[in-house]
């Protein structure tokens, strides 16, 4: 494949080894070095400076490119940096702790870890495009809904961006294409700038847990240091929005706002305390820190569907924090609640799960070590659907007064019984002709989950575990086998939205009364 360094103004070709890698990651010239990709030079020249239409063309005929925002921004990220830096270095200079000649010591001192903090972000910018690209088809519609949003605003004429308007949309949709990598860098930076406008105008930088997002734009030193400078910077609200309207959408992808507002309505102070509650509880910086390490160890595609198996985690948990959960009580303690529980669910998984489901764990598990992740990451990333269920587990906990551990042997029995994991499972593959019909399967989802919970309750009156459930069972035999029957004629006819609604309604006609 070719891919255009436009930083370096270089075309290069990648080694057969590692040509899964350069492509995920082309264009990011500073992440993946010509050393780690053992690059071959073609051509060389000038930076062609390449209209949008000529990207956009160009990426049809399989060109792997972003755009110059893209390519270049890691020159406007330091400068940003450099300067919110001397701006938090005017106060300790002001009151004597620093003289001229000690800060400018200092900044220099500071250099490595200044890069290192904007080749993060570059690093994850260009990944959220890839797992956007990744997604194509299937995230067309929300990409769709996020233009329009934007359009509605005032915010975005799709002539001027040369983005697809709703008839070109339709016929990629046909044709079974998603949007290029040089349009989703658009959508993405319109998705960033938007986020940031409206977290501005809203409560979120006053908040105490996600004001932390402050110190974090910082290198370490300057927070050990002088961290009342930072903490009395005069752009710390604007710090704050930036920070976090780069870590959302950069582990969202561009459509997560419009997507979240479609599916919930929530506002952006709501989806901003959901998104820290997720990514927080669920420990998913230490597990992406851990897949970054995997660079130029693993294939670029193993690599990438490990992060789309963190980023289906946030995104499916998200929404149900904006459903279930009291984001009112505090973040704090929202996520110390949930993490501990979700550890707990955690620790007990191996002796938790019925064979069938330890049995399908285990295979995936071994499929990830055998694509070569480390044995630690593979057992994390490979128990990610039952670890979903952990934030339901502590609900129910915490409604039934119950140990988490005992919660969670009685919700995977009770998930068994009823074959739930086939029918989600299934439900993935499910396809969604638009954005109402994508609607349509969330709510139908959302409707077993809620039910799952509900059982799970309700059983736990009788006991725990599988005996608590074939207590339940028994009790509502002709019932449970009636509704049984009918689920398994679903299934086996092959999922589609409107069956699945149904399949919902009639695992919900157990539990309503």
């Amino acid at each position: 494949d070719l891919l255009w360094f436009g930083g370096i103004g270089t075309y290069v070709r990648a080694s057969t080894e590692t040509d899964d890698q350069a492509g995920d990651r082309a264009n990011d010239a500073i992440r993946v070095t010509p050393e780690q990709l053992r690059v071959k030079v073609i051509g060389e020249g000038a930076n062609l400076g390449m209209t949008q239409r000529g990207r956009i063309e160009a990426a049809m005929k399989g060109v792997r490119l972003n755009t110059d925002a893209i390519d270049n921004s890691a020159g406007v990220n330091s400068s940003d940096v450099e300067v919110n830096l001397k701006i938090a270095l005017s106060l300790p200079r002001a009151d004597g702790r620093l003289t001229l000649e000690d800060r400018n010591a200092l900044l220099a001192q500071m250099t490595d870890e200044v890069a290192a903090l904007v080749l993060r972000n570059n690093y994850q910018q260009t990944l959220a495009i890839s797992l956007a690209e990744r997604r194509g088809l299937e995230d067309l519609g929300h990409e769709q809904r996020l233009m329009q949003s934007l359009e509605a605003r005032g915010l975005l004429d799709r002539a001027v961006e040369y983005l697809p308007d709703d008839a070109a949309i339709a016929a990629r949709r046909r044709a079974g294409a998603g949007l290029t990598r040089p349009e989703l860098a658009v959508t993405l930076a319109y998705a960033k700038l938007t986020l940031f406008d409206d977290l501005i105008a809203s409560s979120v930088p006053d908040d105490p847990y996600l004001g932390r997002e402050l110190m974090r734009y910082f290198p370490p030193e300057m927070r050990e240091r002088f961290p009342d400078a930072i903490e009395a910077h005069r752009l710390r609200r604007e710090i704050i929005a930036t920070s976090l309207s780069n870590s959302i959408i950069n582990r969202g992808g561009p459509s997560l706002i419009a997507r979240l507002k479609d599916r919930t309505g929530a506002a952006i102070a709501e989806i901003a305390a959901a998104f820290a509650a997720v990514r927080d509880s669920y420990g998913m910086q230490k597990i992406n820190a851990d897949i970054d390490a995997l660079d130029g160890k693993i294939s670029g595609k193993t690599q990438l569907d490990l992060y789309a198996a963190v980023q289906d985690l946030l995104l499916d948990r998200i929404v149900w924090f904006l459903r279930t959960a009291d984001l009112t009580a505090g973040l704090e303690a929202i996520v110390a609640h949930y993490r501990d529980g979700i550890d707990k669910v955690a620790s007990v998984l191996g002796e938790a799960l019925p064979e069938d489901t330890a049995a399908a764990r285990r295979a995936r598990i071994a499929a990830w070590t055998a694509a070569g992740v480390p044995e630690d990451l593979a057992t994390t990333i490979g128990s990610l659907p039952e670890i979903k269920a952990a934030s339901d587990i502590v609900a129910v906990a915490d409604k039934a007064g119950k140990p988490i551990e005992d919660v969670a042997r009685t919700y995977f029995a009770a998930a068994a019984a009823f074959r739930l994991d086939r029918i989600v499972n299934d439900a993935g593959a499910i396809p969604t002709a638009d954005h109402f019909d994508s609607l349509a399967l969330d709510r139908a989802l959302d409707g077993i989950e809620a039910a799952s919970r509900r059982l799970t309750g309700e059983m736990l009156a009788g006991g725990t575990g599988a005996a608590a459930v074939e207590g339940w069972i028994e009790a509502r035999k002709a019932k449970v086998e009636r509704t049984l029957g009918a689920m398994q004629d679903i299934v086996r006819s092959g999922l589609t939205v409107s069956k699945l609604t149904v399949a919902s309604s009639l695992l919900g006609d157990l539990v309503r009364e």
